[in-house]
């Protein structure tokens, strides 16, 4: 239905764009590309779309460092947002006014007509029209869930990235790496770059890229790393980067992601070339807030949306990298889809004492939903010697965060994981209190 009067606040268009269709989700390409193509939405620069079950968010962050030190104006889509719904939309490291989005929106709904559009499908529009007039050199768009039937692939990327790929979302992409392989391969374009980090990836994916002439480059025989604890080096089809400083990013696959990151760079060297120093001085200046953050000071906080057992299981990894903590107290919740038995299995045997909560959304799984999940897991409070295990539930991120913070001592270690909401949460708690 069209609307009768447009709304004149960023905070007024999102909240009717959360009613306005009758699925959260509704995967398919033609309506959204029946507006595209009324809005007159085009790039003349380079693009670049990064899919994947994890490392997505990261891969865009650092191709956006690294073309930014190279004096490029990049324009970068990320989703969901953390804190801001701006943070969505970055123009040269800037996230979008307000204003700038409201006008957009307004464009959106002026040409839609009866085209009826999720929130997902009118913001992605609504971006990508932001940045079809920014006057950039390059767009990093990424994609929101799969590939093949998400609003992203409605463009034509120059360059497409899948990082990885695993079970997740299973009703919308299937069961098996191979069916969502397939999904995540549908990025890919004839006679274009299509990059795959996964070490060992699905046969569907290569498959379908054969089958479309796409130009396949896969991690450990197109592109590949090496390297020691101080510094390692990048090596692709044509081009060697040596002495590279590690990515600002921590965590045990992010030489897999800055790999497809230099390899994507080298596909388009004519284009848009970086020298050494840039790609150095990028990996060491990129940020990420929420992907394996660590903050300052004590106890040790980690903040990580890890929310699928491949991403726990990353994040596990990441915390037996740090070295001893006497106690370990996570901050979980997740929604009710995701596989909370997998997550939990990564993770059990890092954590003495979990804070479960609710989350602000009807498909978030209840805090009590989590503690019966972590019992079936054989995890229920208990003191024994050398062992102490708490369980208890909050009604918030915030108050399971003050509760963790309150018991935990100096030399031991907060993790906050699962869904997007339970990091803002604990971010939007510390803003609150003025902290960093």
């Amino acid at each position: 239905m069209l609307m009768q009067s447009h709304p004149t606040t960023l905070s007024g268009w999102l909240s009717l764009l959360e009613t306005m269709h009758p699925k959260a989700i509704d995967m398919g390409l033609e309506r959204v590309a029946q507006v595209k193509d009324r809005l007159g939405i085009h790039f003349d620069c380079p693009v670049i779309i990064v899919g994947g079950t994890n490392g997505k968010g990261s891969t865009c962050a650092m191709l956006e460092a690294i073309l930014m030190q190279a004096g490029y104006r990049v324009g970068v889509y990320t989703s969901p947002h953390l804190i801001d719904f701006n943070e969505r939309a970055r123009v040269h490291g800037e996230p979008a006014t307000d204003d700038a989005l409201v006008n957009q929106f307004a464009a959106v709904e002026e040409k839609r007509g009866d085209v009826s559009l999720t929130y997902f499908e009118f913001t992605t529009l609504a971006i990508m029209r932001l940045f079809a007039q920014s006057g950039l050199d390059a767009v990093i768009l990424e994609v929101g869930l799969g590939g093949r039937l998400d609003a992203v692939n409605v463009i034509d990327a120059d360059v497409a990235i899948v990082t990885s790929v695993d079970i997740d979302h299973t009703e919308y992409l299937g069961d098996t790496r191979e069916k969502i392989g397939f999904e995540k391969a549908g990025i890919f374009r004839p006679g274009r770059t299509a990059i795959c980090g996964d070490p060992v990836p699905p046969q569907s994916l290569i498959d379908h890229a054969k089958a479309i002439g796409a130009d396949l480059w896969l991690f450990g025989h197109d592109f590949n790393y090496s390297g020691d604890k101080q510094q390692w080096n990048y090596g692709g089809r044509a081009q060697r980067r040596n002495s590279l400083g590690y990515p600002a990013l921590r965590g045990a696959n992010q030489l897999l992601n800055a790999s497809a990151v230099l390899a994507a760079l080298e596909a388009l060297r004519d284009r848009l070339p970086v020298g050494a120093q840039e790609v150095r001085t990028g990996l060491a200046l990129v940020d990420l807030p929420g992907r394996f953050q660590v903050l300052p000071g004590r106890p040790a906080i980690v903040l990580d949306v890890a929310h699928n057992p491949h991403a726990a299981a990353t994040l596990a990894q990441n915390l037996d990298n740090m070295g001893f903590h006497p106690y370990t107290y996570a901050v979980f919740g997740a929604m009710q889809d995701k596989d909370i038995d997998g997550i939990i299995a990564h993770l059990k045997d890092r954590v003495d004492h979990w804070c479960l909560t609710d989350l602000p959304l009807p498909r978030a799984a209840s805090a009590d939903y989590i503690r019966k999940k972590l019992a079936d897991a054989g995890i229920v409070p208990c003191t024994e010697a050398g062992k102490e295990c708490t369980v208890e539930t909050f009604d918030t991120p915030a108050t399971a965060f003050e509760n963790a913070r309150s018991r935990a001592g100096e030399n031991d270690r907060i993790a906050v994981f699962g869904s997007f909401l339970t990091v803002a949460g604990v971010m939007e708690a510390r803003r609150a209190e003025g902290q960093r």
